[in-house]
């Protein structure tokens, strides 16, 4: 009986050893997989989109596995310093109040800020992705809308312009379509805005602002903070950034509401 019971008791932990081996070379990326096409799933449910092939990447280049942790986006910095994953590669804008807790990488995307315009203001004052973005806000008798508290409000107001406050995007999609409005400010949403009202508005793709997507490791984790930046420096030269191309540009076009938008469109800052 006593032998018996030893010769569990060594298969547990040979067992256990094993899993030890196996999760200390495993990279765990937290990422939330609601946001296809860059962090998302696929029809079986499995981990796929843009950032999750930069994970699988990483993965190869730092000759480790790689464990994709779904984790809610509010969630991804304390399971970050709880140690339950690795880094953070899902789309995490990098800012003052977020380099308070973590430490980024060099930026690897960039989110950029556009604005919807109706098209009668846009014709009248030459508005077209060529034109500066200072120029853009040199009108002062542009009427710009947004929701309180958002890019909308706070980008038209650094410009000095008094914006209309409204309770949801969708009043200000009405403003925009129908004239009582000239200029809403905001992401990649309002690609989908343009393209229901499209003989109303056109789009202002240069961008206003730009956000900065990083990675993100535990504070004082330089060493894998110096292997990540090695990896993003060598993306584009190592062919990565191409075969992200061949194998999202579709997505991002269906995305954005328009087939000649691309995967460029978030690497490159204009």
């Amino acid at each position: 009986m006593k032998k018996n019971l030893g010769f569990v008791v060594l298969i547990v932990l040979l067992i256990l050893s094993g899993c030890r081996k196996e999760s200390e070379n495993t990279l765990k990326v937290g990422m939330d997989l609601r946001f296809f096409p860059f962090t998302g799933m696929d029809s079986e449910g499995n981990p796929a989109g843009v950032e999750v092939d930069i994970a699988r990447a990483l993965g190869e280049f730092l000759e480790t596995k790689v464990k994709i942790v779904n984790t809610e986006f509010p969630m991804l910095i304390p399971a970050l310093q709880r140690e339950e994953i690795h880094i953070i590669l899902g789309s995490m804008s990098i800012t003052e109040d977020r380099e308070k807790t973590v430490d980024f990488s060099d930026p690897y995307l960039f989110d950029k800020i556009v604005a919807l315009v109706n098209k009668d203001y846009a014709e009248a004052n030459g508005v077209s992705d060529s034109m500066p973005v200072e120029e853009f806000f040199g009108n002062n008798e542009a009427r710009f809308i947004g929701i309180t508290g958002s890019v909308a409000v706070s980008i038209p107001q650094s410009y000095g312009f008094e914006v209309k406050s409204v309770t949801s995007d969708a009043v200000a999609e009405r403003e925009i379509a129908t004239g009582g409005a000239d200029i809403l400010v905001g992401a990649y949403t309002l690609y989908g805005m343009h393209d229901t009202n499209k003989d109303s508005t056109i789009m202002y793709r240069r961008a206003i602002e730009a956000a900065d997507t990083g990675m993100a490791v535990k504070e004082g984790n330089t060493e894998l903070l110096e292997k990540v930046n090695q990896f993003i420096a060598q993306m584009e030269s190592s062919g990565l950034n191409n075969r992200l191309r061949e194998d999202w540009d579709g997505e991002i076009g269906k995305k954005l509401f328009d087939e000649s938008m691309t995967l460029d469109y978030y690497m490159k800052l204009n």
